[in-house]
């Protein structure tokens, strides 16, 4: 079984559980309302336009929300309430689940022949004995088309649950979009897809089974659907070890990173799990509230994004400062810089800065106007992109955020003209790019930074662990690493990159 495919069987338990789930919570809340709109008009067009309201949100943008407002939620009712992972996705993927089973059941209630309700009334039937005995079996087949199609639905949207930190077999999916291993992505596809119409094919047999009145086949069919919950539930069962979660945004060098991580927590006896693909304001967030362990970061992200500075001081002084800044308002230890720097860096294609004779970012404010840029996807939205424009006074034809694989795919392909490279990149040299001086200061410092929780700030044991990485790799080290993960021809996983990485370091647990 190839690396790829070995990852699916947990992935796959975890996303039937969270799929299951939140069918299930859509299910219970769909029954009360349809049970409800039987009996008012009115609520019935409030809940499916409520529904149908819900259905015009992205599904990204859906999950998305449920962090922050579950971290406001938090700050009232206490810490045991988890902001990130399974309850941020369960509540979308609810909310998503609602309006098939919610619609057709109405609509079935609505197209039922007034003599059936007539005769139930004529022998002597209450509402309640109507509804159970005579209503729900004529309805119960629609219902089912309606679950069918809900079903779906989930099973598709929860691959994004990836971004708010639960794992599911979109794990697999941005993993090998970042990373170009189309293994990965085909894997994690070919897993949903085939999970989605298996979970059909059942529920369409135990429609099939209401509608020619066999319970067997009915009752038949969502047993195995109960199985297959009950057996994902296995390798979640407590295994006595110390778990620690170790979160990564979602490009190749966090990828490398948290395995690093990983291996020496793991060498000192923990069980370790990975939240792989976090944004960088949800993955702080995470690691302050202790939803995370462990990760690491950025000075120049944390000193501008999070503590809203907008002066350049020198490096050593932003990490301090990002030092003190954590420790006093969040109870974050930063445990040390790693030793390189992965700054933004406005980059061209060599030949093309050469033509035009540019060197400088200023150089680009002439012919920036016929220029596009490609930036990943956060950097338009962030302070350093606000602090560039205010010191160089760019404005380019066409500013367009890519994911970082498909952003150096789009300067190479000359989609973009300037792209805001990192410099920790193997791909800068690897593409003969050109990096060009941040001659105004206006990009801070980047020092890659190791971050732990609050929870563990007088865990001396967890902070050994870590701290040989403190330090201890070189940033040419880290592009080579990075460059076996992101080049096209004999890629590397970020688990291999990691093991190559600590050889060449002597960092090996």
């Amino acid at each position: 079984m190839s690396a790829a495919w070995s990852r699916v069987p947990d992935l796959l338990a975890q996303h039937l559980l969270l799929s299951f789930s939140a069918l299930l919570v859509g299910l219970l809340v769909s029954l009360g309302l349809i049970i409800w709109s039987a009996r008012s008009a009115t609520v019935a067009r409030i809940a499916l336009g409520f529904a149908s309201l819900v259905q015009t949100i992205p599904s990204l943008a859906l999950l998305a929300l449920f962090y922050p407002i579950l971290l406001w939620m938090r700050s009232i009712v206490g810490d045991g309430l988890p902001a990130l992972g399974f309850l941020p996705s369960l509540l979308a993927l609810s909310l998503y689940a609602i309006l098939p089973i919610l619609r057709n059941g109405v609509t079935g209630l609505a197209n039922l022949d007034p003599a059936v309700r007539e005769a139930a009334d004529g022998v002597g039937m209450t509402p309640r004995q109507r509804l159970l005995m005579v209503e729900a079996p004529l309805v119960a087949p629609v219902l089912m088309a309606g679950i069918r199609t809900s079903a779906v639905w989930v099973i598709g949207a929860a691959t994004l649950s990836t971004t708010v930190g639960q794992p599911s077999l979109g794990d697999l999916i941005f993993t090998g979009l970042q990373t170009q291993n189309w293994t990965l992505v085909l894997a994690g596809c070919i897993a949903s897809a085939l999970f989605a119409l298996g979970v059909d094919a059942l529920l369409g047999l135990a429609e099939h089974g209401i509608r020619v009145r066999r319970r067997w086949m009915a009752f038949g069919s969502l047993g195995v659907l109960l199985a297959g919950v009950l057996i994902a539930l296995v390798p979640m069962l407590p295994t006595g070890q110390k778990t620690v979660v170790i979160g990564a945004k979602g490009f190749s060098e966090q990828f490398i990173l948290a395995r690093m991580i990983g291996h020496r927590l793991e060498a000192q006896g923990y069980h370790v799990e990975y939240r792989e693909g976090l944004g960088s304001a949800v993955v702080f967030g995470a690691l302050t509230s202790n939803d995370i362990d462990v990760y690491v970061d950025y000075s120049g992200t944390v000193w501008t994004n999070y503590m809203h500075r907008e002066d350049v001081p020198p490096r050593p002084e932003i990490v301090e400062g990002v030092r003190q800044w954590a420790a006093s308002q969040h109870g974050v230890t930063m445990l040390g810089a790693l030793g390189f720097e992965n700054t933004y860096a406005f980059a061209m294609r060599g030949d093309d800065a050469a033509r035009r004779g540019i060197t400088r970012i200023s150089d680009l404010r002439a012919v920036a106007p016929e220029m596009a840029l490609g930036t990943d996807l956060e950097f338009l939205e962030r302070p350093e992109w606000a602090a560039v424009e205010r010191a160089y006074r760019l404005k380019f034809r066409d500013a367009r955020p890519y994911n970082p694989t498909f952003m150096y795919r789009a300067i190479a392909s000359g989609k973009a003209d300037v792209i805001t490279a990192f410099s920790s990149d193997g791909r800068i040299a690897a593409q003969h790019l050109k990096v060009l001086e941040d001659d105004r200061g206006a990009i801070p410092g980047y020092d890659a930074i190791l971050l732990i929780a609050p929870k563990h700030a007088d865990d001396a044991a967890f902070a050994t662990a870590l701290k040989p990485l403190i330090g201890a790799i070189p940033v040419d080290a880290m592009r080579q690493a990075n460059y076996m993960v992101d080049r096209e021809a004999d890629k590397k996983s970020p688990e291999f990159a990691a093991r190559w990485l600590e050889d060449r370091l002597g960092l090996t647990p």
